[in-house]
């Protein structure tokens, strides 16, 4: 049986909240996800992670986007472990 991989971009600025939500996404990936965590203040060389940023409208971090789409954020409720199961984090 082929599974898809799960791709999960974790959006932060290096703040203690962010890296709460960088080990709480880690300790609940499956081996089908695929993790990146860009760090917008230090940005990349190629800025791909401030126009991924823009792409889906992060405007506050931490943020994290499941597969291409942003995990609701407006609401700004804490990441928890439910809402990234529920975004498919950790299913094979």
């Amino acid at each position: 049986m082929i599974t898809a991989t799960q791709r999960v971009e974790v959006f932060t600025a290096g703040c203690p909240l962010c890296e709460k939500a960088v080990g709480l996404v880690r300790s609940l990936t499956c081996p089908n996800c695929e993790v990146r965590v860009y760090d917008l203040r230090e940005g990349c060389a190629t800025n791909e992670c401030r126009e991924k940023a823009k792409r889906y409208g992060v405007t506050s971090v931490p943020a994290v986007a499941v597969n291409g789409f942003l995990l609701d954020c407006r609401r700004r409720e804490p990441i928890t472990a439910d809402r990234l199961r529920s975004a498919g984090i950790g299913q094979p």
